[in-house]
């Protein structure tokens, strides 16, 4: 029996999550039967273009999920849902956005892919929020009032309309990822990356690759193992084509364009050579292979955890470990942000790991230029990803396992990840002293104790 028959014959009574996509067109009123224990309710993939006047007799609901649907605006009975803490209304038609909406609760907003050109200065009075989605709309600017969002730590405004960033924007203390490219002030810096960049890069025919098994996907593309035949013989490499379609971070040209950017580094996947006349058209990059004993170092954020990576129950690394981890993502940050490249998604799952500190940083779909030539704005923005790297070095810390010995370095590990969290970002280390800071500690650790976990 599927699950809207089971609703409307009352055998879900007392369930706390609910996922509805059956091409709905009303609002199932028995969906109010669950009033006392409904906490998450998914209606994400339906034709619905409104929701009933008293959905705050759903006095427990905590998330709601809308996306995929008919919405023009997103429904101001929100606000009557006081618990309300997670809102998703992605890939609707929504042009507006009422204060009544907001709740006071709000921590996690999704408006990806709408046609929103104003937001509410009421916004500003969410001063939980956390996680702002906002890529594929119409915005010209953000909310003034917005600065008193002091809790906002992701903020997604890829592919829209700004012709710059607001300054208080940069001055958020607890801002640390951040994706804007595909705006109008982004076009000159990305049009040249492909162009100048883009032309020394090699072009692989598609004739020359043989696509094998599936190795992931993701919201921008999807990557296959291959084997590459060409001049110099056969070789085994990754093959990610990317979808052309608006991701949460925002667009894959973006994307495209700072992979082929960013250069080599042992702590980023090299990038071999772009694919050259696949027969749709299809963008794509030919990539390094990475060994099979790589793994993500953690799993993304949970609905709980919201903005925090998720990590294995017994996840835990040696000194020596925890320190070559954060050495090589603070040295491939670093090389980034010398080509003018803000990764944008600085977070554990995007690392892939060995077990022995061997890391490699990855996905790129967030990543935005900035201007080095305006150096206070470059290095404001610098100091963003430097807070996404204190979570980073936290997380690795508070499962570092160390011998007594060690207690002088973890100190000074932690007095370091403490001042890259500072909330005035104007006081954080840039990550070239990080690397070097780090370094040192790694260099000076006796050759007894670089074990692996």
């Amino acid at each position: 029996m599927d699950t809207l028959s089971l609703l409307r014959t009352g055998q879900l009574t007392g369930c706390r999550r609910l996922d509805l996509s059956c091409g709905l067109t009303q609002f199932p009123a028995e969906i109010f039967d669950l009033a006392e224990s409904l906490e998450i309710l998914n209606l994400s993939g339906n034709a619905l273009s409104s929701l009933p006047d008293d959905l705050g007799r759903l006095h427990k609901l905590r998330i709601l999920f809308c996306s995929d649907n008919q919405f023009t605006e997103l429904p101001a009975v929100l606000g009557q849902c006081r618990q309300l803490e997670m809102v998703g209304f992605k890939a609707n038609r929504i042009h507006r956005v009422p204060a009544a909406a907001l709740t006071p609760a709000l921590r996690w907003l999704i408006l990806t892919d709408n046609r929103i050109s104003e937001l509410p200065a009421e916004l500003g009075q969410c001063t939980r929020l956390q996680k702002l989605m906002l890529a594929g709309n119409q915005l010209q600017h953000l909310p003034l009032q917005m600065a008193a969002c002091t809790a906002l730590e992701l903020l997604r405004i890829a592919a829209n309309r700004f012709s710059a960033l607001p300054d208080w924007l940069l001055a958020l203390p607890r801002l640390s990822w951040l994706a804007y490219a595909g705006n109008p002030f982004c076009e000159v810096s990305e049009t040249a990356a492909l162009a100048q960049r883009g032309a020394k890069l090699r072009s692989i025919a598609w004739h020359g690759l043989d696509l094998q098994q599936q190795l992931g996907e993701g919201a921008s593309g999807v990557i296959y193992q291959a084997s590459w035949h060409s001049d110099a013989g056969r070789k085994e490499v990754a093959v990610k084509l990317f979808k052309g379609a608006l991701t949460s971070d925002g667009l894959p040209h973006s994307e495209m364009a700072a992979c082929i950017s960013a250069g080599a580094h042992p702590n980023l996947i090299g990038v071999d050579g772009k694919v050259d006349a696949h027969p749709a058209g299809t963008a794509g990059l030919v990539m390094a292979l990475i060994d099979a004993s790589f793994r993500n170092l953690a799993g993304p954020p949970s609905l709980a955890s919201c903005t925090r990576d998720m990590y294995a129950a017994d996840a835990s690394f040696t000194l020596a470990t925890a320190l070559r981890i954060a050495h090589g993502i603070a040295a491939a940050a670093c090389h980034l942000h010398a080509q003018g490249i803000l990764h944008g998604d600085l977070y554990a799952h995007n690392i892939l790991h060995n077990g022995q500190g061997d890391c490699l940083l990855g996905d790129f779909g967030a990543a935005s230029f900035f201007a080095p030539e305006d150096p206070a704005r470059a290095q404001a923005l610098q100091r963003i990803e430097v807070r996404a790297f204190a979570c980073l070095l936290e997380e690795l810390l508070e499962r570092c396992v160390a011998a007594g010995g060690a207690q002088d370095t973890l100190e000074t590990l932690w007095t370091l990840q403490a001042r890259c969290a500072r909330n005035n970002s104007a006081e954080r280390p840039l990550f070239a002293e990080i690397e070097q800071n780090i370094g040192v500690l790694l260099t000076a650790l006796s050759p007894d104790s670089a074990t692996t976990e």
